[in-house]
C-alpha cells in the first residue's frame, strides 16, 4: 500500500491538465465511438440494484430508464429504494465513515487517480451511454466525460494540497497548527443534465475529502450513475463509502434529507427542489448535533449581451452555442440574448440564420448536433413555454416539435420584453428569448433583472465596457467575448449567485472546503 500511496503524491505533483476532447473527424475516433455504441445496445435493458454497505439489492418495484429519441427503447430497470432502505443506506455510510475518516488523504486520492484512469479507458463507452440514457450529441457526451475525467483528477490533487500544511502566525511557546477534517455522512442528489461530469464531481468531492455518502442519481439518467458504481467497485472503494439508491425524490429524496445521521446534502437541480432542500435541512430534529450543510447549484437565467462595438458574426455564433447547445438543457445556457438597438436587426438576422441550420435528429449518428428533451415532462414543459412565447414576442424560427422522440425544435422568439414570462423563467429547453435594449447601460439592467445569477457573457470591443461589466454584470461566471457555457475543471470554477444556488465553485480551489470543516490544534511547548 505504501507505493500506492507514494504514487498518488507523485502523480499530484504533476501540474493538473484538461482532459482534451476526442477529435471525431478522425475516422479511429468515429469507429471506435460507433463500436462503443454497439455494444452498449447490447447491454439495454438489464436490471440494475441498489447498493447498500456493498449488498447488492433488487426490488420487485422497478422504474424504466428510456431512450429518449426512443422512448420504446429501455436503458435499464432500477429498483425504487424505500424510505427504510434510504435509512439503511444512510447507516451503511455511517458505518464506513468511522473507519473511511482514519484513511490518509493520499490513499483516497488514489483511488480517484484509479477511477480516472478506468474512464479514461472506458471513454466512448461512457459517451455511448448518455447518447443513448439522456440525448447527449457524441461531443456533448464527450465533454461529459472528459468534465468527470477532470473533476476527480482536480478533486485528487485538491485533497493532497488539502492535507498539508497551512501557514499560520506562530507565536512563541506553542505549537499550532491547521487540518481539514471531514464531515460525515452525505446525501448526493445530482441532476440528469451532466449525469456523468456531476454526478461524479459530486460524489467525488465528498468521498475524497473522508466523508461517506449516499448518491441518489436523478431517475432518468441513473444507468451513467451505475457504470460509476462499477468503476469504484473495480478500483476497490470499500463498501459503504458509496451508497446506491434509486427511486422517487419525493419519497428517498426527502428521507435522506432529513435523517439525523446526515451531516450535509450536495445538490444540483431545479431552483424549487433547492429550496426545499434548504428548507427541510435548515430545520433541526429531536436528537440532531449539527447544522446540515446544503451545497447546492440551482439553475439561471443567464444572458448573451452584444453592444454595438462586438463582432457581430461572433456574438451571434455564442448565442446559438450558447442557447442550443444540449437542446438547452444546462443551466449556463444563454436563454436570453439582449442586443442594444443599433445592431438588434443584424444579430436577430445571424441567429436566425445560424439556427436554421442546426441539425435535429437521431444523436447516435456523428454528424447530429441537436437532439431530444430529456423526457415527456421537459417536451410537455417546453412547448408550453413556446405557447406563451408566442404570446410574448414574435416567433422567427422553430416552435415546432417531432415524434417518436422527444424533439423540439430550436426556437428564437424576438421582440420579448424583459419582464415577460419567457424572459424570467427557465424554461430548460431549446427556446431563446431576444429582447432589445436601448443602449449599453439598459442592457447591462436587463441582464441583472432576473431572481438568478449563474452565468452570463458580453460580447464588445470597449474596454470600459468590460471593466463596467466585471463590476456590474452579477453572476457567477462571467465570460466576454465567448459563449457563456462550457466552464472547465480548475479553469472557470463553477457557481453562482441569487437563486443560483450557493456558488459553490464546483472544479475549482475552494470546493472541497464546503465538504470539511477546519480543525485548528494548539499544543504548549
Amino acid at each position: 500500500m505504501k507505493n500506492t500511496i507514494e504514487s498518488a503524491v507523485t502523480r499530484a505533483q504533476t501540474p493538473f491538465k484538461n482532459q482534451p476532447f476526442i477529435d471525431f473527424s478522425k475516422e479511429e475516433n468515429r469507429k471506435a465511438q460507433i463500436e462503443a455504441l454497439e455494444q452498449v445496445k447490447r447491454e439495454l435493458g438489464r436490471t440494475y440494484p441498489l447498493i447498500i454497505g456493498g449488498k447488492k439489492i433488487t426490488n420487485k418495484d422497478t422504474f424504466a430508464s428510456v431512450n429518449p429519441s426512443h422512448p420504446d427503447q429501455v436503458i435499464g430497470y432500477f429498483s425504487r429504494a424505500t424510505i427504510e432502505q434510504a435509512n439503511e443506506a444512510v447507516q451503511a455510510a455511517a458505518n464506513a465513515f468511522e473507519s473511511w475518516k482514519r484513511v490518509s488523504a493520499e490513499e483516497r486520492a488514489r483511488y480517484l487517480f484509479a477511477a480516472a484512469d478506468l474512464m479514461r479507458q472506458r471513454r466512448f463507452h461512457f459517451n455511448a451511454w448518455m447518447i443513448y440514457e439522456v440525448g447527449k450529441s457524441w461531443a456533448e457526451a464527450d465533454g461529459d466525460t472528459a468534465e468527470a475525467i477532470d473533476f476527480m483528477e482536480f478533486y485528487a490533487h485538491e485533497m493532497i494540497r488539502l492535507a498539508g500544511e497551512h501557514p499560520l502566525t506562530q507565536i512563541e511557546g506553542e505549537d499550532n497548527e491547521l487540518v481539514y477534517v471531514p464531515l460525515g455522512v452525505g446525501a448526493v442528489i445530482p441532476p440528469w443534465n451532466f449525469p456523468c461530469a456531476i454526478m461524479v464531481g459530486m460524489t467525488s468531492a465528498a468521498f475524497v475529502t473522508g466523508n461517506a455518502a449516499v448518491l441518489k442519481p436523478a431517475s432518468t439518467s441513473p444507468a451513467i450513475a451505475a457504470q460509476f458504481m462499477n468503476v469504484l467497485e473495480e478500483v476497490g472503494l470499500p463498501a459503504g463509502v458509496v451508497n446506491f439508491l434509486t427511486g422517487s425524490g419525493s419519497t428517498i429524496g426527502d428521507a435522506l434529507i432529513e435523517n439525523l445521521q446526515v451531516r450535509f446534502i450536495a445538490f444540483t437541480g431545479s431552483r424549487d427542489v433547492g429550496l426545499r432542500i434548504n428548507e427541510l435541512a435548515a430545520k433541526p430534529h429531536r436528537g440532531q448535533r449539527w447544522l446540515k450543510r446544503t451545497i447546492l447549484e440551482m439553475g439561471g437565467k443567464d444572458a448573451v449581451v452584444v453592444d454595438e462595438t462586438a463582432d457581430l458574426e461572433a456574438a451571434a455564433s455564442g448565442i446559438v452555442a450558447s442557447a442550443f447547445g444540449f437542446q438547452g438543457q444546462k443551466c449556463s445556457a444563454g436563454s436570453r440574448a439582449i442586443i442594444v438597438d443599433k445592431v438588434y436587426d443584424q444579430v436577430l438576422q445571424k441567429v436566425v440564420e445560424k439556427t436554421k441550420q442546426l441539425t435535429i435528429g437521431e444523436v447516435t449518428e456523428p454528424e447530429t448536433l441537436i437532439g431530444p428533451v430529456v423526457d415527456e415532462n421537459a417536451m410537455k414543459k417546453i412547448t408550453e413555454y413556446i405557447e406563451i412565447g408566442k404570446g410574448e414576442g414574435r416567433l422567427v424560427v422553430g416552435g415546432g416539435h417531432h415524434s417518436p422522440g422527444y424533439f423540439i425544435e430550436p426556437t428564437v422568439i424576438a421582440d420579448v420584453d424583459p419582464h415577460a414570462r419567457v424572459a424570467q423563467e427557465e424554461i430548460f429547453g431549446p427556446v431563446l428569448a431576444v429582447i432589445k435594449a436601448k443602449d449599453f447601460d439598459d442592457a447591462m439592467q436587463i441582464a441583472n433583472g432576473t431572481e438568478y445569477g449563474l452565468t452570463g457573457s458580453l460580447y464588445s470591443q470597449d474596454t470600459q465596457r468590460i471593466e463596467r461589466a466585471k463590476e456590474e454584470y452579477h453572476v457567477g461566471n462571467l465570460y466576454f467575448n465567448r459563449k457563456c457555457t462550457g466552464a472547465l475543471v480548475g479553469v472557470h470554477p463553477f457557481g453562482g449567485f441569487n437563486m443560483s444556488g450557493t456558488d459553490s465553485k464546483a472544479g475549482g480551489r475552494d470546493y472541497l472546503l464546503l465538504f470539511t470543516q477546519a480543525k485548528a490544534i494548539s499544543t504548549k511547548k
